[in-house]
């Protein structure tokens, strides 16, 4: 989990709650709109439990939001905010969500290959409330803390020590 792009899901719905009559945009690339008429199909909660390289568990909770365009447009349809938040109180009714948990949205179409965004950013004019998605990025949790996993660190631009790839053999990953 990257906790740089982190929002937990009590965030995320605040930030809905501020907005109930605008129309809901999601951006998952810039300039690239999830169409107006798509479906929340979906929303998981996921308890991760992992060990690292370094040898130490780790553990969180994901709430994912699934996205799904139909595959033909529905050109008078677009999700209000209060649409959204009226299928998170269903889901919630039925499977309590935790609050503190990290959220992403899950997307895909046939240009964009599906996979999980953080939210990163909201903004609203008079008509929309549009949230902005950014990628996760893979990281070393063991050299996060501060300790090897067996790869020798390598000094990059800003003088930040990184991990170096893992190779087989080595002890890392």
């Amino acid at each position: 989990m990257n906790t740089t792009n982190t929002l937990t899901w009590q965030a995320f719905k605040n930030s809905l709650d501020q907005h109930p009559d605008k129309h809901l945009q999601i951006e998952y690339a810039a300039g690239q709109f999830v169409d107006p008429s798509f479906h929340i199909t979906e929303i998981k909660q996921a308890p991760i439990v992992s060990v690292d390289c370094g040898g130490k568990m780790n553990s969180w909770t994901e709430i994912i939001v699934q996205l799904w365009e139909p595959a033909v447009k529905e050109a008078d349809r677009s999700m209000k905010v209060s649409k959204a938040l009226s299928i998170i109180n269903r889901v919630e009714s039925v499977l309590p969500l935790n609050p503190l948990a990290t959220v992403k949205l899950e997307y895909g179409n046939t240009q964009f290959d599906a996979r999980q965004l953080y939210p990163s950013a909201f903004t609203a004019d008079d008509d929309t409330f549009t949230v902005r998605l950014t990628p996760d990025v893979t990281q070393c949790k063991a050299e996060d803390r501060g300790e090897s996993c067996g790869v020798a660190p390598v000094k990059t631009v800003e003088n930040r020590p990184q991990v170096s790839a893992c190779q087989p053999g080595t002890g890392c990953c």
